[in-house]
């Protein structure tokens, strides 16, 4: 099956976070098929990671098997492009992957392997399962549309929901109530206004406000409301959350949900670089070596209904994973 056919099979079996079995059996019998050793990492009861070697893995080849939703988008191509969900982020990296292993067993290069994991959109958790297993290998190659340059840095990530609790009262009688959502929204404008650092490589620290509720309708003076945020972070996550903590103060009742610092990734000579903005599962994989971060396809196009990749990026993405795979085993 070459790429592009691989790519639009797996694209047409749904993945949304939560729902990566199918998928992940698909993967399991072609691994198989094609002569891997396999096996399966229990995750929750009908989620796991998938896990394939040629032989010791001194390298692994390591992306997600989940997508964002919808669970599907319809799966086309024309001459330039493959579109649909997961179409670079990460179906189409997969297949890539997967066909530089074939040229790299070809070759009689069989010191690599796979590891495919669930749950990278919401909490990492295949992740940092996986990370507590015993590796031997030296480097991952993490699969991420990044126009196939290695990321040499990525932004961290610090998630936080705010809540606030007013008094409902009738709108024509304001002084009666206090509003939860005003209360909110002049913390949130203090953190939009706030300074989130600036790095010489990662760049400036952003703020973003992804989801606002509160109120019940518009003649009450609304009694609860809350937020839910993230700050791209360029500094140590510890700083941070207490410049957060420093500024929400007892106006907000806020909860962490999910960080990880600020990464540096390895880089090899030869091979053009970037830095990233995006989260991905690069922080929870510390145990499996150098962790690299590189794939075809541009995040921009990830998570957007009009979701593609570029043949002609895929197929470079084969070569540059089979070039940087010999490299690192040099």
């Amino acid at each position: 099956m070459n790429p592009f056919e691989l790519t639009k099979q797996l694209m047409a079996i749904p993945s949304v976070t939560g729902t990566e079995r199918e998928i992940g059996e698909f993967l399991l019998e072609h691994l198989s098929t094609l002569g891997y050793r396999v096996e399966r990492q229990k995750v929750t009861p009908d989620r796991f990671n998938v896990l394939a070697f040629a032989g010791d893995g001194r390298v692994m080849f390591c992306t997600h098997i989940d997508t964002v939703p919808p669970p599907t988008a319809p799966v086309r191509e024309d001459g330039e492009f493959l579109y649909g969900r997961g179409a670079c982020d990460t179906k189409g990296i997969i297949a890539a992957m997967l066909e530089a292993g074939d040229r790299l067993r070809r070759d009689g290069v069989t010191n690599f392997g796979y590891l495919f994991l669930v749950g990278e959109e919401t909490d990492s958790i295949g992740a940092k399962l996986a990370n507590t297993l015993k590796w031997n290998s030296e480097y991952v190659v993490v699969g991420e549309p990044t126009e196939n340059h290695l990321a040499r840095a990525q932004k961290g990530t610090l998630m936080v929901e705010l809540s606030v609790t007013g008094k409902a009262a009738h709108s024509g009688y304001p002084e009666r109530g206090v509003s939860a959502i005003t209360g909110l929204w002049n913390v949130l404008v203090d953190c939009q206004s706030a300074d989130w650092g600036n790095d010489p490589v990662l760049g400036r620290g952003t703020f973003n406000i992804g989801v606002f509720r509160g109120g019940d309708a518009a003649n009450m003076i609304p009694a609860h409301a809350s937020a839910s945020m993230m700050i791209r972070t360029v500094e140590p996550r510890a700083g941070v959350e207490e410049n957060m903590r420093r500024i929400v103060a007892d106006r907000a009742t806020m909860e962490i949900v999910g960080a990880s610092d600020p990464q540096i990734t390895h880089v090899v000579e030869g091979f053009p670089t970037t830095v990233v903005s995006f989260g991905s599962d690069v922080p929870h994989l510390g145990n499996m070596g150098k962790r690299l971060l590189i794939g075809p396809g541009s995040i921009l196009d990830a998570h957007t209904a009009g979701e593609k990749i570029s043949k002609r990026e895929l197929m470079e993405g084969v070569d540059l994973y089979e070039r940087l795979v010999r490299k690192l085993l040099a």
